[in-house]
């Protein structure tokens, strides 16, 4: 489910939530399904309970995710709205976009550097 590579540049927590985050957003991980215990999941993965903790928060804050008690931590179904905001943003960008005169790759690039820039 989730690796890190510990020659990477990208801190553990971030390599745990963006991996999350990717899984939910291309519904690898459907809405409702069970994380593992921040507890557990650090033994997995040989990390600090702190460093999935803090992962997990990111992704909370997010609103990809939910704690629910003793119940245990789900994908939340604001992850699905999450996409379609930002699928919506996208149609509504393409459309300035052509209105504009933009080529696709224009458009693309400046999307990519938004994205770097965050």
């Amino acid at each position: 489910m989730i690796t890190i590579d510990p020659s990477s540049s990208v801190a553990p927590f971030e390599q745990v939530r963006s991996q999350f985050a990717r899984q939910i957003t291309d519904r690898a991980l459907p809405v409702g399904a069970k994380l593992p215990t921040v507890r557990a999941l650090a033994v997995e993965l040989g990390l600090a309970a702190n460093t999935v903790a803090k992962a997990y928060r990111e992704l909370e804050e997010a609103g990809l995710i939910e704690t629910r008690g003793r119940a245990g931590t789900f994908v939340s179904a604001a992850g699905q709205q999450s996409r379609i905001v930002i699928q919506r943003a996208a149609r509504d960008y393409a459309s300035q976009a052509r209105a504009l005169g933009l080529s696709a790759d224009e458009a693309l690039s400046i999307v990519k550097a938004a994205l770097s820039a965050t």
